[in-house]
Order: structure tokens, then sequence, then C-alpha cells
């Protein structure tokens, strides 16, 4: 591990020096919790709450801001700054969930907060797969009961295993997408309830789906789903790629102290690949759309934060996989920009 570049890790903000002593340097846990108590107080944290409404949402909406103009989603992109985005942004710079602010901010955002999309409450969950992963992600980890939602996705599985929010018009295929976000939710709901024999018997069934694909790949034909499932994401909001897969991975074997399975070797290939020679990893993109700010510094530079979570996906790679890292070479990739067409919002 280089010296260098962890030192460049710990110059930042403190949502990445918190996890860098965690999970890269295995610094005490007073040590790291003392460093991520700052993320209410200090950066990028505490420049997000400042963002925040006085009625406990962002932007004035649930998922998509007050008095959104559809026109600006197809002219600029998705906007990324109400309430859902923010809320998941503050699960990854690792807010204290025990914190006043962070109480304060669940029982605002249950009291005010409705989808666009029906008028739920917020905590009730919206219609879409995708959505409903993410706000089970965010409860869980924030100590709201989510299990209402988390007992409709265990029943909105596809055939093969994942799930599409495109079900609802008749999809009967999974989408990677969907399926990391659920994904990511159920070990969540997990880590903060123990889950239930459905959840993790749905769960173990979603992982097995893009185990199959070895994170990238069509079952059919063995060609990339998408080149951009091989391109490095930050900050991935709904979007899917092998580093968010292999993180998610890295999580979920810890939690069951499993040994990492061989499937996800060649996405491990590909990740070690993608090293720059000063030891850092590159930004690919970012999802296009209106920010409250930005937490990298562009495309084709390395990031802090596509680095840190590589850093620690190798190196849990490498303390517990049995696997020969045999390489297997890859078909051609096109450095295509434009987003991967999936339904998922």
């Amino acid at each position: 591990m280089s010296h260098r570049v962890i030192d460049w890790l710990l110059a930042s903000d403190p949502s990445i020096r918190w996890q860098v002593m965690r999970d890269l340097l295995d610094a005490p846990e007073p040590v790291w919790r003392a460093e991520r108590a700052k993320v209410e107080t200090e950066g990028w944290g505490a420049r997000l709450l400042s963002h925040q409404d006085d009625d406990g949402q962002w932007a004035g909406g649930a998922f998509i801001p007050a008095g959104f103009d559809a026109r600006e989603w197809s002219e600029r992109g998705q906007p990324w700054t109400a309430t859902c985005f923010s809320l998941s942004q503050l699960r990854e710079f690792g807010l204290d969930p025990s914190s006043d602010r962070a109480r304060r901010t669940v029982e605002l955002i249950g009291a005010n907060a409705r989808w666009d999309e029906g008028g739920q409450p917020y905590w009730q969950g919206e219609v879409e797969e995708c959505i409903n992963g993410r706000t089970v992600a965010d409860g869980a980890y924030f100590g709201v009961d989510i299990a209402p939602i988390v007992e409709r996705l265990v029943g909105e599985r596809q055939p093969d295993g994942g799930w599409n929010c495109e079900r609802a018009n008749g999809s009967v295929c999974s989408s990677f997408a969907s399926t990391i976000n659920v994904l990511e939710g159920l070990l969540e709901f997990e880590r903060a309830t123990g889950g239930t024999p459905q959840s993790k018997a749905a769960r173990e069934g979603g992982e097995d789906y893009l185990l199959k694909r070895h994170l990238f790949r069509r079952l059919s034909t063995g060609e990339p789903a998408s080149n951009r499932f091989l391109c490095l994401c930050h900050p991935n909001r709904w979007h899917y790629d092998i580093l968010r897969a292999l993180d998610y991975f890295r999580q979920s074997v810890l939690r069951t102290a499993a040994a990492p399975d061989p499937r996800l070797g060649e996405a491990i290939d590909h990740l070690s690949a993608r090293r720059l020679d000063n030891g850092t990893w590159p930004l690919d993109w970012s999802p296009a759309g209106r920010v409250w700010f930005d937490v990298d510094d562009g495309a084709d530079v390395p990031s802090r934060w596509v680095t840190l979570k590589a850093m620690r996906v190798l190196k849990w790679w490498n303390a517990s996989s049995p696997v020969s890292k045999a390489h297997r070479r890859l078909p051609h990739q096109t450095d295509s920009r434009e987003p991967e067409r999936d339904p998922n919002a």
C-alpha cells in the first residue's frame, strides 16, 4: 500500500479520512469514529447539511426539486439535489446516524416529505424498485423501520433473481442497476436488524444474478452488457459499475464471513488494470445534472473517492480470496461517454 497515496487520501475531507482510517489503516474504532463525527460539522457533510430546508427536505422535493422544469432533464441531465439523493450522499459521507442532526432529519422527512409519484409518505417508499432499494438503505442506516418496503421488494424479484424498475411495465428480466440498488438496501437492512429469512434469500438470489454474469457480462452472449459498467463512476446515484458491485460484495462477504466468490475475479482483474502509474484510480465519468457541489476533480484525473473504494476492495480481495488471479482477456471496449440506456431512475 503506497504511503504517498494514503497521505493524498488523508489530505482530504473527513468523509474520506475516516473511511481510510477504518478500511485501509485498520485504525482503532475510537480513532476513526472521532474523525467520522466531523462529517456533521466540517467539509462536504456540513456543506450538504447547510442546504437542508427547514422542513427537513432538500430542494423542496423527495425525488425532484420543487418547481423543476422537465426540459432541464433533457438539456442538462437528471437533477440530484432533492431529498433522496442528498440522504444517500450523507450516508456515503458517513454522517453518524445517532447524532441529533441525523435523528431530527429523519423525523422531519417522515413528517413532511412525500414522493412525487403518488404522494406517499417518504418512509413508506415509492413505486420503483430502484428508488425503494436506496430508501431501504438510507432508512436502515438512519434507524427507520422500513420492513414493509423490504417485504415489497422481496415480492418483486424477477424470475432470473434480480430486480427491474420496469417490472410494472411488463419486464420479466432483471437490470444490473436496479439489482445493485436493492441489494445495497437489503444488506443495510440486514446490518440494522439481522434481516429476515425472506430478505436473506432474496439478497442471495440477487447476488447470484450478478455473479452468473461476472458482474458485467450478458448471460446470453458473454459480451459486456454495457461498456459503461467497466467505467469508474462517482457519485453513482442509481448507476451501476463494477466498482460499486465489488464494494457491495466486499461488504456482503465481510458480514457473512464467506470466501469471496471466484466469479468476482474477472472484475477484480479489470479494476486492478485501471490503476494509474502513481497508484491512484481515475474518475471516468459522473452523471450529468444539477448538484449542490462537486466532490471530485473531474473526469480523467485521479479521484479520491474511486481510489478509496478500489484500494479497500483490493485489500479485502488479496487478503481473503483463495482463488488464483488468472487473467481473462476482455472484449474490445469503446470509450463511449453516452450513459447506458437503463430505465432505472
